[in-house]
């Protein structure tokens, strides 16, 4: 059973493993505002694009010996020829691009359009690394709008303000664990 399938559903993420979209989520329900492995630009950056590098990984792997690539197949910048690295916000030479800004639209339009309707804000495995980036708007959501649902789900006991007591179910277990008890 799909815990999305046949609902109305926008996930941001700060992870950047790709796994959003190898489990299937659509890209366009999709904000990964951290950036995403899946992707290549430029290590200066000359320019705000990013590229898909999911083949030319392929190839790395599959023509390395004793853990080295070829040289020929080190990722270089179309236009000027700096290396290449993953897009990460790791410093201030993240990309964020014409997708990147495409997705927080289609993501400021979701809250937008739900920020006082019926909403259920799942929140899974955040901590307190990057609080401001999901934690805390969340919270702020669920003050709101009375008719916001936040439910965070984490191993960790994490605190609830008192004032939304009222509009909030939080777990604290194995997210699996629990994930598995909503779903049945």
């Amino acid at each position: 059973m799909n815990l999305l399938q046949d609902k109305n559903y926008f996930v941001i993420t700060t992870n950047v493993d790709h796994q959003m979209q190898l489990a299937g989520v659509d890209k366009n329900r999709l904000y990964y505002m951290q950036g995403d492995y899946g992707l290549w630009q430029c290590s200066e950056p000359c320019h705000q694009k990013t590229y898909d590098n999911e083949e030319q990984v392929r190839r790395m792997v599959n023509e390395q010996t004793d853990m080295k690539i070829p040289t020929e197949l080190i990722p270089h910048c179309p236009r000027c020829g700096e290396l290449m690295t993953m897009n990460l916000r790791i410093d201030g030479t993240f990309v964020q691009d014409e997708g990147w800004y495409a997705a927080q639209n289609r993501y400021a339009d979701f809250i937008e359009r739900y920020k006082d309707k019926k909403l259920i804000m799942l929140e899974i495995g955040v901590g307190y690394n990057t609080p401001m980036i999901i934690k805390y708007p969340f919270m702020r959501m669920a003050h709101d709008n009375i008719d916001a649902l936040y439910v965070p789900i984490n191993i960790e006991n994490q605190p609830i303000p008192f004032e939304i007591h009222k509009n909030t179910v939080s777990f604290n277990n194995d997210i699996q664990k629990v994930m598995n008890d909503l779903l049945s």
